[in-house]
């Protein structure tokens, strides 16, 4: 499984980021998302930042991992990680919703 992890940027130079992941520091390839300025959040898979993300985001990423990695532990009092799903009710993606598609 491949995954996303949400990484604060400390300084950048050019299309590179130092970035920080907790305590761990390293510099990420930002050529796809351009360069970005210190305190912004990346989304980062295997060196390279894939998405701008806002600190909500990062937030909500983050807390999805710590979850993944609970249950993991056999952990199962999770639904505080989820906190931005729990009592919300599902929406469809805007394509998805009524009156959107095309007919055929």
């Amino acid at each position: 499984m491949c995954l996303g992890i949400p990484m604060q940027v400390i300084d950048s130079d050019g299309f590179n980021a130092r970035c920080r992941n907790g305590d761990d520091i390293e510099t990420v390839d930002t050529c796809l998302v351009g360069p970005a300025d210190a305190g912004q959040w990346l989304l980062v898979h295997l060196g390279a930042a894939r998405q701008l993300l806002s600190e909500t985001e990062a937030h909500n990423i983050r807390n999805a991992l710590n979850a993944v990695s609970a249950v993991m532990n056999g952990e199962h009092a999770i639904d505080h990680l989820f906190a931005d799903l729990i009592d919300r009710e599902p929406q469809l993606p805007p394509h998805l919703q009524p009156g959107t598609q095309s007919e055929h």
